[in-house]
């Protein structure tokens, strides 16, 4: 087994999960079986507790696990099966190491980081190849070369390949070059020093990833070769893309990346066909058609908030030939400005998953303006909850209707805590996650979208729809097109004659592939496409 160690240095933030996705969805076209694995050096547990300022989004795996976002990146760019085997914390290494010392599993010993906490970082290294099976581990290692936190996880790897042999081994280390403009050039110290960082630990890479916004002369790759002792050949240039993170992998092969690697490893495979992912990329770039889409949620000032929301979205456009521009609505101007004011020019209308009552009030405003004028409307977990509280106090004339979460004493709880859920006190890992069964009402939209009847699909909520309302819904019109199988949660909501009302309790963005989009975004973009070729006729 082989396996290939990308680490960060300079500063954060970097692309290491996009390089490593990259690196497998090139690899993966040779032939080979890949995974990838993150590991964070942060003490939380996993992300689930954290704020979306702090670290962006959580991505939720099949087997439950609340993650970092770059092992969505990991799944959208290969075929990778992940499980909460594929993300690695510090606050679960130091757990599992003193939860060894109080069985006495140590006894005797004095607790270390060396050997102790390293060994049970090498351990989850080779765990993931053994449960896996594959040809090719990727292992990411969160954060940046000389931050204290990450020491033992470099320590660990540099032991690790220490154990393994450097044949099987490749360090590649992604640094950022960057543009002086007073200056005029690009400057390679900072990379320099970066690199010497990480050879004081005793780990030399082999691949040396160059972000940088200006393309890299001959001179500067010869001095980056000499100064961090890597071959020239190995000096790979990651520019800044034009137009889509899915240009990396076609820009890492021109730069001949994945030769480089498997010649290192010793893999003898054919070059990668990457014809289906460049018929990607000119759908991306010189679409047929165009839409935009209002994404109405209250993090929209942050990137990674919605992270595989808006790549799903994307997904949705690649399926239609169709360039999405996605317009970012904050919620609280929908309430302070009106929802025709901000929504207008808008295609298709979109409310993401979220927490907390801030914005409510102007997504169900967004949502009363997409239903009232026949625009797309695609809501996701907190975004169907947002369209039955819409539906209860416009259409069934429910005053004050709402979700306990927001209103605990609302006098019609259309939105109520899970039963299993009552008792609950911790906040970690606690929801009820991942991959579920759902049952589709046949002949409903989700039904000939998805082209089947039973679907599983990943969640992340603690609140639900209210089945005491359900009669009352239905008898309005609202059909309930998606039901857990025993019939007493509600997954999929729809309205019926309008050109695409459809709100799911699940999480439809973390199963989108730019490859295989998901059925509902694909069939939100056609239908945004469609109505807005009926306002321009």
């Amino acid at each position: 087994m082989k396996h290939i160690f990308v680490t960060g240095g300079v500063v954060s933030s970097l692309g290491k999960g996009l390089t490593a996705a990259s690196i497998g969805t090139l690899l993966e076209n040779r032939g080979l079986k890949v995974t990838l694995q993150k590991f964070d050096p942060y003490l939380n547990v996993d992300p689930g507790t954290m704020s979306p300022f702090q670290h962006g989004e959580v991505y939720v795996l099949d087997d439950g696990a609340e993650t970092d976002l770059d092992l969505g990146h990991y799944e959208r760019f290969t075929d990778a099966k992940l499980t909460r085997f594929n993300n690695l914390t510090s606050g679960q290494v130091y757990q599992r190491v003193l939860d060894k010392e109080r069985r006495g599993d140590y006894l005797g010993k004095t607790v270390q980081v060396i050997p102790h906490v390293t060994d049970e970082i090498q351990k989850r290294i080779r765990e993931i190849g053994e449960k896996t099976g594959v040809d090719v581990v990727i292992t990411e290692i969160g954060g940046t070369i000389g931050d204290i936190e990450g020491l033992p996880f470099v320590e660990a790897i540099r032991e690790f390949a220490l154990g393994q042999g450097r044949e099987n081994v490749l360090f590649l280390h992604v640094t950022f070059v960057p543009f002086i403009k007073a200056a005029g050039e690009l400057k390679t110290k900072p990379t320099q020093q970066g690199v010497a960082k990480l050879r004081e630990i005793g780990i030399t890479p082999d691949i040396l990833v160059c972000r940088c916004e200006k393309s890299l002369t001959k001179e500067h790759r010869q001095k980056l070769s000499l100064f961090c002792n890597v071959p020239y050949e190995a000096v790979i240039e990651e520019m800044d893309v034009e137009h889509s993170i899915y240009e990396v992998p076609l820009m890492l092969q021109r730069e001949g990346t994945d030769d480089l690697i498997c010649k290192q490893l010793g893999l003898d495979t054919p070059a990668a066909d990457m014809a289906h992912w460049r018929d990607i990329i000119r759908k991306l770039i010189t679409p047929r058609h165009r839409v935009r889409i209002g994404v109405v949620g209250k993090y929209v000032e942050l990137q990674d908030a919605y992270k595989s929301v808006y790549e799903s979205v994307i997904h949705g456009g690649v399926a239609n030939d169709c360039g999405v521009e996605i317009e970012r609505i904050d919620a609280e101007d929908i309430e302070e400005n009106g929802a025709a004011e901000t929504l207008k020019g808008c295609s298709g209308i979109l409310v993401p998953g979220g927490f907390g009552e801030r914005g409510t009030e102007g997504k169900i405003l967004a949502v009363q303006y997409a239903r009232e004028n026949n625009i797309p409307y695609f809501g996701l977990c907190l975004g169907m909850q947002i369209a039955t509280i819409e539906f209860a106090r416009n259409v069934l004339k429910l005053d004050g209707a709402h979700s306990t979460e927001f209103d605990p004493a609302t006098a019609h709880p259309v939105i109520a805590l899970l039963d299993e859920q009552q008792n609950v006190t911790d906040k970690g890992g606690t929801m009820r996650l991942g991959s579920q069964p759902c049952k589709l009402k046949p002949g409903s939209l989700a039904a000939k979208l998805y082209g089947s009847e039973e679907i599983h699909e990943r969640h992340r909520h603690r609140y639900e729809f209210n089945n005491t309302y359900r009669e009352a819904f239905e008898a309005a019109g609202l059909t309930f097109s998606g039901m857990s199988p025993d019939g007493n949660l509600v997954e999929i909501v729809e309205v019926p004659g309008h050109p695409f009302f459809v709100a799911s309790q699940f999480h439809p963005e973390f199963k989108s592939k730019p490859n295989k989009p998901h059925p509902l975004f694909e069939g939100f973009i056609a239908a945004a496409h469609t109505c807005d070729s009926g306002k321009i006729t």
